[in-house]
C-alpha cells in the first residue's frame, strides 16, 4: 500500500427526522432525509507496527481515544483480523451531535480498506447492525431513508447553506430513543412510502429536548426570528441545531448575529450538494 493514505469522512444532516414506531428488536422504524455538507473529519491510513486508532483535532476524545471505538468493532464485526495500520482520524466536527460522526468515520475506513483489498467488499446494508447510519454514509447520496436504516432512496434536496450551532449539551442516541413514549408516535404509517410527503417535515427528538432542555429552546427560538431563515430544526438526535439558508450571504448574516448573543457556542457555516467522494 501507499506510505499514507488520507480520505475525507463528512457530517450530514438530517432535513427531517420521524420516528415511525418501535420494532419488536427494540430498534425503530425511522424516516429521515439526508443530505451531505463540506464539513469532514480526515482519515490518514499509514503501515504501522500493529493496529491502532489514534483521535486529534479539534473534538477529539479525552486521551484522544474512544472506549467504544467503532474502529476497532468493525474487525471483530465481520471476523476480520485487525490490520498492521495506523488511523489517524483528525475530528473537525462534533461527536454526540446527530451530525454522524462514528459511522461517517467508519464508513470511510471501511471504503480504504475495501480498495486497498485487505477486506472484502460487501452489500452496504451488511453494516446495519454495527451502525444504523452506516449504509447511508456508505451510499453517500441525498436520500430518503427508512426502516432503522435498511431502506435508501436516492432522492435530491435543493442546494442550501446551513448555520450549525453545537448547544453546551450532548445528546445520547440511546438515551434518546429511549425516552420515546408509544403516545409520541404519531406518523400516519400509509403515508411511509419511497416518496417525500407533506408529512415529512420537523424532527421528532425535538419533543424530547423541549421538556428537558432549556438552551433549546433558547437557540430555537432565536434562529426562528432570524432573517431569511427557511427554517431551524435539530438534526438527527442531536445535540446540534441549524438554520437553512438559501443564500451564502444570508447564512453568513445570521452567524454573526448569532455570534453576538451566543458567544460561547460553536457555530459553522456549511453547504450541501458538494459531497462526492467514493
Amino acid at each position: 500500500m501507499p506510505d499514507k493514505i488520507i480520505e475525507k469522512s463528512p457530517a450530514k444532516i438530517n432535513l427531517f427526522l420521524k420516528i415511525i414506531n418501535r420494532r419488536d428488536d427494540g430498534y425503530h422504524n425511522i424516516r429521515t432525509g439526508i443530505t451531505f455538507i463540506d464539513l469532514y473529519d480526515e482519515i490518514t491510513v499509514q503501515p504501522h507496527n500493529k493496529f491502532e486508532v489514534i483521535y486529534t483535532g479539534k473534538f477529539a476524545p479525552k486521551n484522544n481515544l474512544f472506549e467504544d471505538c467503532i474502529i476497532d468493532k468493525l474487525f471483530t464485526y465481520i471476523h476480520e483480523d485487525k490490520p498492521k495500520l495506523l488511523f489517524t482520524i483528525s475530528k473537525n466536527f462534533p461527536y454526540e451531535a446527530g451530525l454522524g460522526s462514528a459511522s461517517s468515520n467508519v464508513a470511510s475506513v471501511i471504503k480504504i480498506l475495501e480498495n486497498l483489498e485487505i477486506i472484502k467488499k460487501r452489500n452496504i446494508f451488511d453494516y446495519v447492525d454495527l451502525g444504523s447510519d452506516i449504509p447511508i454514509f456508505l451510499n453517500q447520496k441525498d436520500a430518503l431513508v427508512r426502516g432503522r436504516g435498511d431502506l435508501i432512496a436516492n432522492v435530491h434536496f435543493p442546494k442550501y447553506y446551513f448555520l450549525l450551532i453545537r448547544p453546551s449539551f450532548k445528546c445520547s442516541t440511546k438515551k434518546m430513543y429511549d425516552s420515546f413514549q408509544p403516545s409520541d408516535f404519531d406518523y400516519n404509517t400509509d403515508f411511509d412510502l419511497e416518496e417525500i410527503n407533506d408529512q415529512d417535515s420537523g424532527n421528532d427528538f425535538e419533543k424530547i429536548l423541549k421538556k428537558n432542555e432549556p438552551e433549546f429552546l433558547s437557540i430555537i427560538n432565536f434562529l426562528e426570528d432570524i432573517d431569511d431563515v427557511i427554517f431551524s430544526r435539530l438534526t438527527g438526535s442531536g445535540s446540534c441545531i441549524y438554520s437553512v439558508f438559501e443564500k451564502k450571504e444570508h447564512a453568513v448574516n445570521a452567524q454573526k448575529k448569532f455570534q453576538q448573543s451566543f458567544s460561547n457556542l460553536w457555530t459553522h457555516l456549511s453547504e450541501n450538494n458538494l459531497v462526492n467522494l467514493f
